[in-house]
């Protein structure tokens, strides 16, 4: 596994070695000891998936602390824009965005840390995303900021579609990150990230 760290600090790009044949491929998806030799301790405790249709954007989410949640999150099948948004109102990188394309085909994970808001908009005709979190979800923490605010300026790639993308009617009703409840600020040490 290759792990590449982003331009927004925290945020980890890992490379899996993929080993195929004419039967196929094996590849690891997750080792604890190399993860935390390169990323830190982080004790997964839930894993998620979920199946969307081309165009469904999801986020930005996050949970309020102390339940928030690191997630390391890959594409099985299909095309996804992954985003992770720093969202540590005392952060150098606050409001900095991080989108990579995640996908079946490359195989590449995300790691987030805790403190940082997440979303995906699915370009292929389908997409399975799953995702390992340190915490469960917890309804009374949730929370989430509108994919489209232009303080953050993300660019989903969404230049080109005939329809506008498929949201949640929870994510339409979502703040701005300028109103938005943060409370992230214990998460800042002196690597400026705390996963």
């Amino acid at each position: 596994m290759n792990y590449i760290e982003t331009a927004v600090p925290g945020i980890w790009l890992l490379e899996p070695a993929v080993f195929g044949d004419s039967r196929g491929y094996f590849m690891e998806t997750y080792k604890q000891a190399d993860f935390e030799r390169h990323i830190g301790a982080v004790s997964f405790v839930q894993d998620n998936e979920s199946c969307s249709v081309k165009g469904v954007l999801r986020g930005l989410h996050y949970q309020l602390a102390p339940h928030a949640q690191a997630k390391l999150v890959r594409v099985i099948r299909g095309t996804v824009l992954d985003v992770a948004v720093d969202i540590r109102r005392h952060s150098p990188t606050f409001g900095k965005a991080c989108a990579i394309e995640l996908s079946g085909e490359n195989k590449w994970q995300l790691f987030i840390p805790q403190g940082f808001a997440h979303g995906f908009h699915v370009l292929s005709e389908t997409a399975v995303f799953t995702y390992k979190v340190d915490h469960p979800y917890d309804p009374a923490s949730e929370r989430g900021i509108r994919f489209d605010d232009p303080a953050i300026g993300i660019d989903w790639k969404l230049a080109g579609q005939a329809e506008a993308p498929i949201l949640s009617g929870k994510d339409l009703k979502l703040p701005l990150l300028k109103d938005a409840e943060l409370n992230f600020d214990g998460l800042l040490n002196g690597k400026g990230v705390m996963p």
